[in-house]
C-alpha cells in the first residue's frame, strides 16, 4: 500500500480538539512522532503528565513513576503512591455527574436498564459491604461468572473498592474451565446468575457454577443474581441471593486506598500448551494504561457512550467498563449476540442508546456482511464518531464494508492491538492521523514498540516480531504463582525485550500491519508469511466468507500451506472452486505459496473474543492433541474441521 491508499483523513480543527491533540499542544509537541519519542525516553515526565491530565486521584502521592531496581521485567509502578481504582471510576465524578448515566445494559429480550453514577455508587457500596460481611479482605480473590450486564460492572467495582482481586470468567464457559480458574486463584467467593438467554436458549449459569464449585474447596459463598427467575439448586449456608444479601447493607463504603501495584484482577489467557495463564493486573498500572488509551487513542470524554461487542472473560470487557467510567462516560453493555433475533441487533443498540464509540472485531463484521447493508440503513447512527477494532488482523473487504456502510465513510476505524498482559494496546490508529485500510499509525505513546528480525535487530519492509523495548504501566505483574512461566513467555528470547508473539510489518510510509500470531506463522520454501495475508486473499474471493491458513510439514519445502474456507450462501464446495481458490492465492501471493490443499468447512473454531484458533485447526488436521480448549467458543468448529479433513 502507498500513501494513495489513505481511506480517511482527520479534519484539522477536529484533530486539535481531541484529547491527544490538546495534550500535544500543551506540551509543545507538533507531531505524534515527537510525542511518542518523548513518552518512551522520559517515563517520569510522561506518566506524571498523564496522571495530571487524567485528573487521577491519589490518596497518597507517589514518590516516582517507576522503580526498575528489580530489572525491566519486574518494575514497581508509582511506588509510595496509594489510590483505589473504583474511587477513580465513580467517586471523582459524583460532584458533576451524579445524575448522568454511568451504565446502560440491554438483555437479549430487549429489556434495558440504566444506572446513574449515583445509583452505581450506591449499588457498589452495598455489594462491597456484603463481601466484607462474608469475610472477604484485601488481597482475597472473588470469581465473577456473569453475563455482560450491569451486575458484572457492579461486581468488579465492589471487589476493587475493598482491595479484593476479581477473576472474571467467560459467560459461556463450562464447569471445568470455571473450576480451573477458581482453583488456580483460590477464590473465596463466586458471584454468578441463575441463568440468562443467548440466541433464545437458556444458559444455566448457576448449574455450571455448582459443578465448578464442587471442585473448588476454597469457595465459601456463592452470590446469585436472579437474572431470569429460573429454578436453581440451592446449598443452604453457602448460596445467597444477591438482592437479599445486599438489602440490609449500607450504600456507603469507603474506598480502600491501596498501593498502585496492588492486584485488581487476575484474568486468564490460554496458550498453545499447558494450563491457562493467570495474568495479574494492578490498580495503578491497569487503571492508568486503560484510561490513557481510552483518552488518547479513542478520544473518550465525559458524556461519550462506548459499546464494545465483548464478554467479561476477555480483557476488553473489564477495559470497556473501567476505561469508560474512568473518563466519565457511559458504558453500554449487551448480553446477547450481534445478529439475534434479527441481523440488525447491533445497529438497533447503537441507534437506541446514541452510541458514540462502537468496538467490533473483524470476525463479527464478516458474520454480519452476508445479511447485507440494508439492515443498517434504517437505523440512525449519526451519534457514532469512533469505531474501534481489535482481536485479529483485518481483511480489506470487511474493513471497507464497515467503513462505508456503518461509518458512512466519515467515521474512522481505529485499529487497536495489544493484549491481556499489556492492559491495553501496543499499536493503534489515532483520530489525528490519516488512516490506511487495515493498518495502524504506529506505537501508542508510552509503548516503545519495534519490529525485530531473526537477528534481534529492527527491520522495515519485511515481517518481523512485534517487541517492546521499555517497560510501561499496565504490564502484567507476572503470572499468578508462576514467575518462571512469565519470564519464559515474554523475556527469554532477547535480553530485556518483551516479545509479544505477533508478526508485524512496517511499510515504506511507516504504517504498521499485524500478520497474526508468530506461532501461527508459515515458512514456505524459506519465505516467512503470516496466515492473515493468505486468508485476506481467500476472503477477497466472492465465494469465501471466512478462511484459515495453516502450515503443515512437507518433505521438500519443509512446510506447505493448507487452507480451510467457509463459503458464502449460494456457493457449493466443488473441486472446480477448490482449484480456483488455489490459483487465486498463487496469483496473488506467488506460486510458492499456492495452497497444497483447500478444504471446505461449515465453520472455524474460534475463541469467545472471535479469534480463529489456528493452532487447534493445525493440531486437528495433523491428528494431534489441540491443547487447552477452555477459550473455545464453538465446539462444532473442531468437528467441522474433522469433517473437512
Amino acid at each position: 500500500m502507498s500513501l494513495s491508499d489513505i481511506i480517511w483523513r482527520p479534519d484539522a480543527a477536529a484533530a486539535e480538539r481531541t484529547r491527544i491533540g490538546r495534550f500535544m499542544r500543551r506540551h509543545g509537541l507538533s507531531t505524534l512522532e515527537a510525542l511518542q519519542r518523548r513518552s518512551v525516553e522520559d517515563l517520569e515526565w510522561y506518566w506524571s503528565e498523564v496522571s495530571r491530565d487524567l485528573d487521577w486521584r491519589w490518596s497518597t502521592p507517589y514518590e516516582k513513576v517507576a522503580d526498575l531496581s528489580r530489572g525491566i521485567p519486574w518494575p514497581r509502578w508509582f511506588p509510595g503512591g496509594r489510590m483505589n481504582l473504583t474511587a477513580n471510576c465513580i467517586d471523582k465524578h459524583l460532584a458533576r455527574r451524579a445524575a448522568e448515566p454511568a451504565i446502560i445494559s440491554e438483555a437479549e429480550n430487549g429489556e434495558s436498564r440504566t444506572l446513574t453514577y449515583r445509583q452505581l455508587a450506591d449499588e457498589v457500596g452495598r455489594l462491597a459491604n456484603t463481601l466484607k460481611r462474608l469475610g472477604v479482605k484485601a488481597g482475597d480473590t472473588v470469581g465473577i461468572f456473569l453475563p455482560m450486564s450491569q451486575e458484572a460492572a457492579i461486581a468488579i467495582l465492589a471487589c476493587t473498592r475493598i482491595g479484593a482481586i476479581y477473576a472474571p470468567c467467560f459467560s459461556g464457559f463450562g464447569a471445568t474451565a470455571v473450576a480451573t480458574r477458581l482453583s488456580s486463584c483460590e477464590a473465596r467467593v463466586l458471584i454468578t446468575a441463575d441463568a440468562f438467554s443467548r440466541r433464545g436458549n437458556t444458559i444455566p449459569m448457576k448449574q455450571t457454577a455448582d459443578e465448578a464449585v464442587a471442585e473448588c474447596p476454597t469457595i465459601r459463598h456463592v452470590i446469585v443474581h436472579r437474572r431470569s427467575g429460573a429454578a436453581v439448586a440451592w446449598t443452604t449456608g453457602r448460596d445467597l441471593w444477591w438482592h437479599e444479601a445486599v438489602a440490609s447493607e449500607s450504600s456507603s463504603c469507603e474506598a480502600l486506598p491501596v498501593e498502585a501495584d496492588h492486584p485488581a484482577l487476575i484474568i486468564y489467557t490460554s496458550g498453545t500448551t499447558g494450563t491457562p495463564k493467570g495474568t495479574v493486573l494492578s490498580h495503578g498500572g491497569f487503571g492508568m494504561k486503560n484510561a490513557h488509551d481510552w483518552a488518547y487513542v479513542f478520544d473518550m470524554d465525559e458524556g461519550a457512550r462506548m459499546f464494545w461487542v465483548t464478554d467479561l472473560g476477555w480483557l476488553m470487557g473489564p477495559m470497556l467498563i473501567t476505561g469508560t467510567l474512568l473518563m466519565g462516560g457511559t458504558v453500554v453493555l449487551f448480553e446477547g449476540t450481534p445478529d439475534y433475533p434479527k441481523p440488525d441487533r447491533l445497529w438497533q443498540i447503537c441507534a437506541r442508546h446514541s452510541v458514540t464509540h462502537l468496538g467490533i472485531s473483524p470476525t463479527a463484521v464478516r458474520a454480519l456482511m452476508p445479511y447485507g447493508a440494508d439492515w443498517i440503513a434504517p437505523h440512525d447512527l449519526s451519534a457514532l464518531r469512533i469505531i474501534g477494532s481489535t482481536g485479529e488482523p483485518w481483511n480489506p473487504e470487511p474493513y471497507r464494508w464497515l467503513f462505508d456502510h456503518v461509518g458512512k465513510a466519515r467515521v474512522p476505524i481505529l485499529n487497536y492491538t495489544g493484549g491481556t498482559e499489556i492492559s491495553g494496546g501496543i499499536l493503534a490508529c489515532f483520530p489525528i492521523c490519516p488512516i490506511k485500510p487495515c493498518s495502524f499509525n504506529g506505537a501508542i505513546p508510552g509503548m516503545a514498540a519495534d519490529c525485530y528480525g531473526e537477528d534481534g535487530k529492527p527491520v522495515r519492509g519485511e515481517v518481523g516480531e512485534l517487541v517492546v523495548t521499555r517497560p510501561w504501566p499496565g504490564m502484567t505483574n507476572g503470572f499468578w504463582h508462576d514467575p518462571d512461566r512469565y519470564l519464559e513467555t515474554y523475556w527469554s528470547r532477547w535480553p530485556d525485550v518483551w516479545v509479544h508473539g505477533d508478526w508485524a510489518y512496517v511499510d515504506e510510509d511507516g504504517y504498521w500491519f499485524i500478520h497474526g500470531r508468530s506461532d501461527d506463522t508459515l515458512k514456505i520454501a524459506g519465505k516467512r508469511v503470516g496466515p492473515a495475508e493468505i486468508e485476506s486473499v481467500l476472503v477477497g474471493h466472492p465465494a469465501v466468507n471466512e478462511a484459515a491458513a495453516i502450515g503443515v510439514p512437507h518433505d521438500i519445502k519443509g512446510e506447505t500451506v493448507v487452507c480451510f474456507a467457509v463459503l458464502r450462501p449460494g456457493f457449493a464446495p466443488t473441486d472446480v472452486l477448490r482449484g480456483e481458490l488455489q490459483q487465486h492465492v498463487a496469483t496473488a501471493m506467488g506460486k510458492a505459496l499456492r495452497p497444497d490443499r483447500v478444504l471446505f468447512a461449515g465453520e472455524l473454531p474460534k475463541t469467545r473474543s472471535a479469534k480463529i484458533m489456528r493452532r487447534v485447526i493445525r493440531a486437528t488436521y495433523l491428528g494431534k492433541e489441540p491443547g487447552d480448549l477452555s477459550s473455545l467458543d464453538n465446539a462444532g468448529g473442531i468437528n467441522a474441521i474433522r469433517e473437512a479433513v
